[in-house]
């Protein structure tokens, strides 16, 4: 059977998505209170919280100090009951240190870290619910909850999973479809100057296919902005009406 017909059921992927088609994707900003920012995203199945703390002193000493920018620190985390497997997962893992430096290393580049030397940002990722597309919806909730923390960034920052299957480029991947598949790259850029960010490969995808990936994968990216701006311009034309 061609990896084709495994997506498709009567023309369709087993969720009712075509090849091109985000999954539903709901957010609430805010929904931590205790934290100086937050958000939770549903991306399909897959559900994520992110709280921000600071900017604000660092902790643990001077050597941690950058005179010229602030420190990000990131922590992701998933919970126990996340998976189908419900086992403890370190935070200290290999896959958890992999996507600790995946955050660090997109909001290192989107934030405008130099507005805030000798100071700590601080992003804590957990994941409820995993069921594909982790790490693209870690960035969204992520940026969402910066947003909230009014943490200045040079834009939106929006991610996006992508594979090929028999020569057609596939979408935000569910669970399901990444075992499917074995190969999917992420991509996380600045919509307004399609700048990328991070790039995240999984398996081994052929040459041929990367340009078809990439077009496709920032494409998703628009859409994710398109989503997530309307929700904060909700949020905050809510607030203003609460306020007036």
């Amino acid at each position: 059977m061609a990896r084709t017909e495994a997506f498709f059921d009567t023309g369709l992927r087993a969720d009712g998505r075509d090849p091109s088609q985000l999954r539903k994707i709901s957010c609430k900003v805010g929904a931590f209170k205790q934290a100086d920012g937050s958000a939770y995203i549903e991306q399909g199945k897959t559900k994520i919280l992110a709280t921000v703390y600071g900017p604000q002193e660092i902790r643990g000493g001077k050597s941690k100090v950058l005179h010229d920018r602030a420190l990000i620190n990131c922590q992701f985390s998933m919970a126990v009951f996340c998976t189908s497997e419900r086992r403890n997962r370190p935070r200290g893992d290999r896959k958890t240190m992999e996507l600790n430096s995946m955050l660090q290393q997109t909001y290192e580049a989107a934030i405008r870290v130099e507005l805030f030397p000798r100071s700590q940002i601080d992003i804590f990722v957990e994941v409820l619910q995993a069921d594909g597309g982790v790490a693209s919806a870690a960035i969204n909730a992520a940026t969402l909850a910066l947003i909230d923390a009014g943490v200045p960034m040079k834009d939106y920052v929006c991610a996006c999973s992508a594979a090929m299957v028999d020569d057609f480029p596939f979408l935000d991947l569910s669970h399901l479809e990444e075992i499917v598949v074995g190969s999917m790259v992420t991509f996380a850029c600045l919509p307004r100057s399609k700048q990328i960010v991070l790039s995240e490969m999984s398996g081994r995808l052929h040459l041929d296919y990367l340009d078809k990936v990439m077009d496709a994968a920032l494409k998703g990216c628009e859409d994710v902005f398109h989503i997530m701006d309307s929700i904060v311009r909700s949020q905050v034309a809510h607030m203003a009406a609460a306020m007036g």
